[in-house]
């Protein structure tokens, strides 16, 4: 087993992280509401990002398998905390297709992918993710 990212604390609540195959960095920064600078992606931003960029990648896989056109397809992500404990309560996400040529079966097909990404299996139940899907 290989590690996959090397992470650092920066001081000031501030952290990077790198990608080890990618070479790609990333920068996290405490949110405003928490005494940090919000300059950054706070931690509890990536995870709500990682609900909704897994979703996108696992219903690109379906669309690919299933000679459907995704691309363009964007979505809001918005990230509800709950004050005690802190942590976050609802995960919600609107997606919004540029074209509305999916029948119900690829409709359906999209959604049961999105569902099934990593990423919302390996969230605790007790986070409400509220998705829409706008053909």
């Amino acid at each position: 087993m290989s590690i996959t990212i090397k992470s650092e604390y920066l001081g000031d609540l501030r952290t990077t992280s790198i990608h080890l195959k990618s070479n790609n960095t990333l920068i996290t920064d405490a949110p405003v509401d928490n005494k940090g600078k919000g300059e950054a992606f706070s931690p509890t931003d990536l995870l709500a990002t990682s609900l909704a960029t897994c979703m996108f990648t696992i219903m690109g896989i379906v669309s690919n398998n299933n000679n459907l056109n995704i691309v363009g397809t964007k979505c809001d992500v918005t990230k509800i905390m709950s004050a005690s404990p802190r942590k976050v309560a609802e995960i919600i996400i609107e997606f919004h297709f540029p074209e509305n040529n999916f029948n119900e079966n690829q409709q359906q097909l999209l959604k049961d992918a999105a569902y099934s990404c990593p990423v919302a299996l390996s969230l605790h139940d007790d986070l409400k993710k509220t998705v829409t899907f706008n053909f």
